[in-house]
């Protein structure tokens, strides 16, 4: 049985499972279930009380409803404006967007709740998935795959569980010891666990683990329930964290949109004002690497694919020129890859007589999109030249070491501008030119090694890829090398600009050896974070890892399963061993 086959029976009026044979809900009245059994079997909403943030896990996502009724607690009980409840559920055999929607039908009062888990659904079936409530502090982590290999990926700490898959009778795999051993590796001390069974094997398992039990009175027929406790109590939280992120383009302003949604008080220093950097052309493709290996770098760009995409549409949508794109096959071979890639389940694809139709793929104007994440962060123009620290505080200094900033962390993200800070041999420039032109495109977006795209006012193509080249001034050669180009992916639209005055802009990519992006902490210097290393998929790359910096640097739960994040990691070890360049590091004493 895949981890991605389910299967509901309405004939009885509750739902339920036709691969268990169990119902997903007591027939009595779900909701009131889910509010005695798992909201009260956890102490909330005391709980919550007082902190800034709360993590919760589940086994057994099913239709929402518990999760639904949990956020419907924190709405009414959140301890402060900016406070936080970070929700991790996993679930094997995820139900249908319909299904769901029927099931949670019966509650007219969670229309408004379930709508953000409706809409943003994921149509891919498996791996790690987001949906937010913003306007209450709510993020919810989707585990869609079986509980022992996603409790392995997860890289957060729970302060309490829901234990809700089926009956251990109906479906001993999920309750087996190792799956255990698993929730209590990711809780917290004093972590809190509620459950609707009082199984012999699940009272066992959890003693196992350290786990002190007590017997509640049970919902509806059901005669008793269980509550546990680890041992010890919930960490004391400390003073919220300020924070520095040096570059205001695409993955700056990534990162101030990750922190704010994490209540941290965020300043972001740029030289140049939002976007003067690569990240401020007319218009940019927001599309993934195409990897027919189907690996973790298949995953990694099909993951943050689908949250840039999310994101973009749903918080900025008057960013959104077109949507769309033709992927071309600029060489024989792709013709194979696109088969592939059109047979995955991992990312939605058309294959099509003349390449691969990526339907979610997006073509954006940047400079909206970094003004509205950049919102709510306090920005000025400054150029940091060195960064010290002194007994755990960030200092950023100018060149003349006048400090401009102190802050608790620091997060460079100055495309190759961070190379400053990372040393030479960790980033490479690698200039590339786009040409403009004030003429319609009445076909959709298209790439194949060049791009495509349309602009506010005409259409955008190229761009060269000059590695070691620093250069940004307007170059008539590049044109014309981006116009050769443009002749070999979309021969009709070449011809049509015979004559045409052609502008332009030029920007420099910042490169890694391997080609994978920096994206977390800087080994042997706490506190410090880079999210850099994009290349030209930066529209594509930074939401996501963003998100995931963010989360390592506060200690709340990442977005990435620790495969991808160390896929990541070793690419930023790999280069971070040879280098200590660009910035001073003093211990206070």
């Amino acid at each position: 049985m895949s981890a991605t086959d389910s299967g509901i029976d309405w004939s009885g009026g509750a739902p339920r499972s036709t691969l268990y044979d169990d119902i997903y809900f007591s027939p009595e009245d779900g909701l009131a279930e889910s509010r005695a059994v798992f909201v009260d079997g956890i102490g909330a909403p005391g709980v919550w009380a007082g902190r800034r943030r709360l993590v919760v896990g589940e086994l057994g996502f099913g239709t929402g409803l518990n999760v639904l009724a949990l956020i419907e607690a924190w709405a009414r009980t959140r301890p402060f404006p900016d406070s936080v409840l970070n929700i991790f559920s996993i679930e094997a055999h995820p139900l249908g967007r319909d299904d769901i929607a029927r099931a949670l039908s019966a509650w007219p009062e969670l229309a408004e709740l379930a709508a953000p888990l409706l809409a943003h659904w994921p149509r891919r079936r498996s791996g790690f998935h987001r949906i937010e409530w913003p306007h209450l502090g709510v993020i919810l982590d989707l585990g869609l795959m079986e509980a022992e290999g996603a409790l392995a990926a997860w890289q957060g700490r729970a302060d309490a569980w829901l234990l809700d898959g089926f009956a251990p009778s109906k479906n001993p795999q999920m309750w087996r010891a190792e799956v255990l051993a698993g929730v209590a590796a990711r809780s917290m001390p004093g972590a809190r666990i509620a459950t609707f069974t009082v199984a012999g094997a699940v009272r066992r398992g959890l003693e196992a683990e350290g786990l002190t039990l007590i017997r509640r009175p049970g919902f509806g027929r059901k005669k008793e329930r269980l509550e546990a406790r680890l041992a010890g109590e919930m960490p004391v939280e400390g003073p919220a964290p300020t924070a520095l992120v040096i570059g205001a383009g695409i993955a700056g302003a990534s990162l101030a949109r990750a922190l704010k949604r994490l209540g941290v008080e965020t300043l972001v220093l740029d030289g140049s004002g939002p976007g003067a950097g690569a990240s401020g052309n007319p218009a940019a493709l927001v599309s993934p690497r195409l990897d027919a290996g189907l690996g973790p770098v298949a995953e990694l760009y099909a993951q943050t694919f689908a949250r840039a995409v999310t994101l973009i549409k749903g918080e900025v949508p008057h960013a959104v020129i077109a949507r769309g794109t033709l992927q071309r096959a600029a060489r024989p071979r792709d013709e194979a890859r696109f088969d592939t890639l059109a047979a995955w389940d991992g990312m939605r694809s058309e294959r099509r007589t003349d390449g691969l139709w990526l339907p979610d793929a997006l073509t954006i104007e940047p400079l909206p999109l970094l003004a509205a994440w950049l919102e709510g962060a306090e920005h000025r123009c400054a150029v940091v030249a060195s960064l010290e620290c002194r007994e755990g505080q960030w200092s950023a200094l100018d060149a003349d070491g006048v400090v401009v900033a102190q802050t608790d962390l620091v997060f460079i993200a100055a495309g190759f501008g961070s190379a400053l800070f990372a040393g030479a041999e960790a980033l490479r420039p690698v200039r590339g030119q786009v040409s403009t032109v004030p003429l319609a495109l009445n076909a959709p977006a298209s790439a194949w090694g060049g791009y495509l795209i349309p602009t506010r006012e005409g259409l955008l193509f190229g761009a060269t890829h000059d590695r070691d080249d620093e250069g940004v001034e307007i170059r008539e050669a590049d044109h014309a090398r981006n116009v050769s180009q443009l002749a070999d992916g979309a021969p009709e639209m070449a011809a049509a600009l015979t004559g045409a005055p052609l502008d332009g802009r030029a920007g420099i990519r910042a490169a890694t050896p391997d080609h994978l992006p920096l994206a977390g902490a800087v080994p042997g210097h706490p506190g410090l974070h880079m999210l850099s290393g994009l290349g030209g998929r930066g529209f594509t790359l930074a939401p996501l890892l963003a998100e995931h910096v963010a989360a390592l640097a506060t200690g709340a739960p990442s977005p990435l399963p620790a495969g991808l994040s160390a896929l990541v990691d070793r690419a930023r070890q790999s280069i971070f061993r040879q280098v200590v360049a660009g910035y001073r590091v003093e211990k206070g004493r």
